[in-house]
Parts: C-alpha cells; structure tokens; sequence
C-alpha cells in the first residue's frame, strides 16, 4: 500500500512538474513575442508616419527610434509582468484581462512619449499615437486568439464527436451575466458532455445576436420552437435577478417542453461569481406554484416564542417537526415535543439536541386520547402555548376508520384543549385543513368539529362561563384522571385565547402526492391520479409554519386564519410537470393512470363556506374566517354522546355527525362504503 501511495505521490509530482515547465516555456515565448511587437509597433508607426516609406524616415528620427527601443522593450516587460498580463489564464480572458491590457497599453505610451520627447528626440504626435495603437493591437491580439483558437477548436471537436457520443444538446435561458457564465463553463470544460446550441433571453435588443458563437433566439414565447429547432435536451434557467412571477412564467413555458430542467439556486452564487453547471440544481415543482411565497414579520413572532414553554403535539410529524425546528432556533425557555410516534418523535429530537445543545427539550411519547397523559404533560410543565399538530389526516384511510377520526381528532382536540385551559395555557393554534370546508369525508368533518370546538371554548371563556365546558376526561376506557390532585374543571377566570388555522396540502409532507409522484417516476412509472379534473390548493411546509406561528403571535381568540393561496392546482398537471422535470415525457416515457375517486375524495376544494367572510390581517396574503354562528350550547352537549359512540365503535358515527356538522355530506362512495 506503502509503495503504491508514493507511485501515486510521485505521478502527481510529475505532473505538477510538468505543468510548471510548461507554463516556464509558454511565458518565455510570450515575453520574447512582447519584446519583438513592442519595438515593431513604434518602428510601424514611424514608417506609416513617413507615408510608409522607409527611405523618407528622417535620419535623426530613426537614430532616436533605435537608441531609445531596448530600453523601452524592458520596461514595457516589467509594467506588463505588474500589470499580470503573463499570470493570467487567456482561454478563459474576459474584460478583465482586456482591462489589463488597455492599462498597461497606456502607461508604456505615455512613458515612451515623455522620455522620447524631453530626452532623445521629439516626434510627430502621430508616430507616439499610432505606435500606442500597433502595440495595443499586438497584445491583445495574441492573447485574445488563443481564447478563440481554444473555443474554436472544443466547438469543432464537439461537432465533430456529435454523431459518435451522446452529446446534451443545451439552451440556456438568460444572456445576461449568469447566462454567459454558464455558457462559458459549458464550452471551456473538456469533460463536460454538453453542448450549448441556444440562448434566449427576454430582451428583445439582444435576440439575433450571438454570446461566443451562441445564437439568441427568442424570448419564452420561443422556448418551444427554438427546442425543437435546435433539438434541445436540457436547459439551464440562468435569470437569478428575476421576479418569481417572471420566473415562473419561464419555468412553466420551459417545463411543456420534454426537455430536463435546471436552474440557479439563487443571487449568492452571482454575487461570489460561483456559476458552473455543477451548481445548477433541478427545478423543483414548489417553483411552479402560482402564487408568490408567503412573507411574515417572523422577527415579531419569534420575540412572542422567546422565553416561553411551547408544547406541540403531534411533534413528529411533517408540520410539528417543522414547528420544532423553527421554535427551537429562536429561544424558548422549554420545548415539548408530544407524539404518540417513537420514531418520529426520536428523529427530531436527535436533530435539535445535535443542532441547540443548550435548548431545554423534551420529547414525551402519548396519545392527545389519553386524559391522565395530557393532564400529566400540563401539570409538569405548565405550557404557555400549544401547537395542536396531532391528528389522523389521511382521507381514504379515515374512511375505513370513521370512529378514530373522531377519537383522534376531534376528542383529541377537545382534551388538549380542555388541558391547556385547565392549566392555564395562554395560547391554543389549532392545525385545520381546508377539507373542514363543506367535508365530504369524516377526516375533513372530524376537523371541521375541531374547528367548532375551538370557536366554543373560546366563546365560554370570554363570556366567564368556561365551567359550562364538559369535562370529557372520563369515560369507560380510562381511569379517574383526578385521583392524582389534577383540577376537575376550568375555572371561570381563564384567559386561553383559541385560534385556528385553515391551509391547503402541504408539498412535500409525509403522503402528500408530490413525493408520491417523485417516488413512482424513479421506479419508471405508473403515475396514479384519482382523476382528471381534481384539483387541490397547495402550500409549502416553511409557509404552513409561518402561518402556524402567526396566528399564535396575533391570536384574538376565536378567529380561523385562512391562507390565500392562489389559483387551486390540477393534479393531473402537477403530475406532467412533474414527469416533464425528469426530462420525461408522459403518456410515452411515464404513463399516468387514473383511478377513480377514493373514498370521501370531492373534486374541488374550498378555503371557505359560503357563510364566512373574510376579514384582513397586517399580511394581504393571509385573511380571518368570520366564524359561523352555531349553538354552542347544544353543540357542547352532543359532544359526549359523539365521543360514547366513537369509543363504542358504532356503525352509524357518520349520520351523528351529520347531525352536528351541518355542512357534512358524505361523498355517494363514503356512504356506501
């Protein structure tokens, strides 16, 4: 292993050896070229001065010319070696080295000019004009011409190689800074097997001209023509300065082409000048959403965290692991992970004890169902707020299991809630969803009664009446919760404040169709959708956060935050963009196949109910529900008897909660099922 380490060492040193001599040599010549045109350029101007006519060259001029020439041809060596014109890699030579060249250009002319006047021998002004001008062009020339010669020549040999390798034909989609860059990568690197074919740009001033032999063809409006011209396989996004409407505009033209999509992480790579293909990423489909991102005043709602115990149940999962993650960044004095997952809750816990060693942390395993755990978890620890994450939210599952919908979810949420009131929790966020809107399934009725119980307690607690809440913390299943001291109703002087927030599908989260559909276009397909027509609204998991931590910050009591987002998304389109990013094509590469809607599964869903209006927030992008009047009274006295059935197992839980949800109405195959 020894020997074989030093043959490696060894072939290194050589190479590196050779290397230097080659550059020894190359600089060498380069210098003795300098040494020629310098004194050529001045003896070219003193001829062209004389009507190029060598024998009308004055005799005392030409004395001069020949006196003064070796002296000048060392010192333009030394301002040229200053000035980095030998150090500098010319096949990669950009305004910079062209810079360089006009500098030091300027500094020998002048120099010649005052020594050759007030010393040796005064000359037209035209011989020291059109001397400047020969060497400049003799400079630049032979270091630009290797710069071209070595394009020239990997153009040619990549046009040549065309029909023997497989070669990624590229556009790129940007001529500004960033797009020549990445150009310019494409071309200089000898082990890269792309080629660049075209460049658009949105810039009308800049189509028909070219960018290193590079034609610009068009703006997006050309994207699909140009591919198909130019028979395009891959294309870089290039634009990192643009708006994301404008960016997404070209994202969506370029992703109805078949052609693999890649673009700029973001402006810090043009601001370090760090631009290759190698750090061109591949479009994610969140990039193709139509809407901008969500913006918060995260600073406010971090300075409310700060200091406090949080308790998030349901800790494990895609959002509360999320909400873990950017609570414990910012201060609180404990946090409390609460998941009935051991796998999960231990990931998160692993990843913020590793990442904020000095953060207070606990991760507790138990089930919101479980009253004497909750009524433990508040008694230890007091939390001021509470993000209740914890629920079952997969629909078709649900409808399989209609009672622990119930049990979970909205049991669930009404013992939590029941807790934190009881302990005196200042803040309570309910997780919503969307599909609580006119429910066809029992997950989306069962949150929608999650809803009513947050608006009903915070109903009783500002009317002083919290003792008319129902304690539901016994039933037949459990034990009395109270044998260990714990309260047994909340005293009339709570201050809880109840919030909800209402959101869409979160791109990403676990058993969301994106990583679905990522999952089966790897596996070379089928992709599954339920249906054609079916639509979602969809959000990303660091905006559903945001809006989470909001409404815990300017919480009132009561309101159902609801989240603009945008125009609803076809699945079936989601699904072709997606394939599309692969640089695939569906229905050829990847077929999609269409299902049928599933159990409780509605075509279209809504952010509100026809009743509710919407009222503003500091953030356009994020509105309150006005909540829709019910009777709390009767509503609170139905919940016992829901929860009785739900534990009994009943056959019939859906019809109650027909009766208590009046916009319920489950889907023609729920029933059945």
């Amino acid at each position: 292993m020894e020997n074989k380490n030093t043959r490696q060492e060894d072939r290194l040193e050589s190479k590196h050896k050779h290397k230097i001599e080659h550059w020894h040599k190359v600089t060498a010549l380069l210098i003795l070229y300098d040494i020629v045109t310098v004194v050529l350029s001045y003896f070219l101007a003193l001829w062209v001065r004389y009507d190029c006519a060598y024998t009308q060259i004055p005799q005392a001029a030409f004395s001069a010319f020949v006196k003064f020439a070796p002296f000048y041809a060392v010192f333009c060596i030394v301002v040229f070696w200053t000035a980095r014109l030998y150090r500098s890699i010319w096949r990669f030579a950009s305004f910079s080295e062209l810079y360089r060249v006009i500098i030091a250009t300027l500094i020998t002319g002048f120099a010649h000019t005052l020594v050759m006047t007030f010393f040796i021998h005064e000359m037209p002004i035209s011989y020291y004009l059109w001397g400047m001008g020969f060497q400049f062009m003799f400079s630049l020339g032979i270091r630009f011409s290797y710069r071209f010669a070595v394009l020239e020549l990997k153009t040619n040999r990549l046009v040549q190689s065309q029909a023997n390798t497989n070669i990624c034909r590229v556009m790129v989609y940007g001529a500004g800074s960033a797009g020549q860059m990445i150009v310019k990568d494409i071309l200089n690197t000898s082990n890269l097997n792309e080629e660049c074919v075209c460049i658009c740009d949105d810039n009308s001033n800049k189509w028909g001209r070219f960018i290193m032999n590079i034609p610009i063809v068009g703006g997006r409006d050309e994207i699909a023509s140009a591919v198909r011209k130019y028979n395009v396989d891959k294309i870089y996004i290039a634009i990192p300065s643009a708006s994301k409407e404008d960016k997404r505009a070209i994202l969506n033209a370029c992703a109805q082409t078949d052609c693999e999509l890649r673009q700029l992480p973001g402006m810090y790579q043009l601001m370090i000048g760090d631009i290759t293909t190698r750090v061109m990423k591949p479009v994610a489909i969140e990039d193709l959403l139509g809407r901008d991102s969500i913006k918060t005043n995260l600073e406010e709602v971090y300075q409310f965290i700060k200091g406090k115990t949080i308790l998030v149940t349901g800790g494990g999962g895609s959002i509360g692991s999320e909400l873990c993650r950017q609570i414990a960044a910012h201060d609180p004095e404990r946090l409390i992970i609460f998941d009935v997952y051991e796998n999960n809750a231990y990931e998160i816990q692993l990843e913020l004890r590793e990442k904020y060693p000095n953060l207070k942390l606990e991760a507790l395993i138990g089930s919101v169902r479980d009253s004497r755990k909750l009524c433990d978890v508040f008694h230890r620890f007091h939390p001021e707020v509470v993000y209740h994450a914890a629920a079952h939210k997969h629909v078709p599952l649900m409808e399989d299991s209609p009672n622990e919908a119930i049990k979970n979810n909205a049991i669930g949420t009404y013992k939590t809630a029941y807790a934190a009131a009881m302990f005196g929790c200042k803040r309570f966020v309910l997780i919503s969803t969307d599909k609580a809107v006119n429910p066809t399934n029992i997950m989306g009725a069962s949150k929608r009664l999650c809803e009513m119980i947050i608006q009903s307690f915070d109903a009783k607690i500002k009317q002083g009446k919290a003792h008319e809440l129902p304690n539901l913390f016994t039933h037949a299943d459990e034990e009395d919760v109270y044998m260990n001291g714990y309260p047994d109703h909340i005293p009339d002087d709570a201050k809880t404040e109840f919030v909800a927030v209402r959101f869409g599908n979160v791109l990403g989260s676990n058993g969301s169709v994106v990583p679905i559909f990522r999952r089966q276009i790897e596996a070379g397909g089928p992709v599954t959708v339920v249906d054609k027509n079916i639509n979602r609204f969809f959000m990303l998991i660091s905006e559903a956060v945001s809006l989470v931590l909001l409404a815990g910050t300017y919480a009132g009591g009561g309101e159902i935050f609801v989240l603009d987002m945008g125009e609803p998304v076809k699945i079936d389109t989601l699904a072709r963009n997606m394939i599309k990013l692969y640089g695939l094509k569906p229905d050829v590469d990847i077929k999609i196949i269409y299902t049928g809607l599933r159990p409780g599964e509605k075509l279209y869903e809504e952010k509100l109910m026809a009743e509710e209006g919407l009222k503003k927030t500091q953030n356009d992008l994020i509105h309150i529900g006005c909540p829709i009047p019910f009777d709390t009274d009767s509503f609170l006295g139905e919940l016992s008897g829901l929860m009785a059935a739900a534990y009994r197992n009943t056959e019939d839980i859906r019809d109650r909660v027909m009766q208590i949800v009046s916009t319920y109405h489950p889907a023609e195959n729920s029933v059945k099922h």
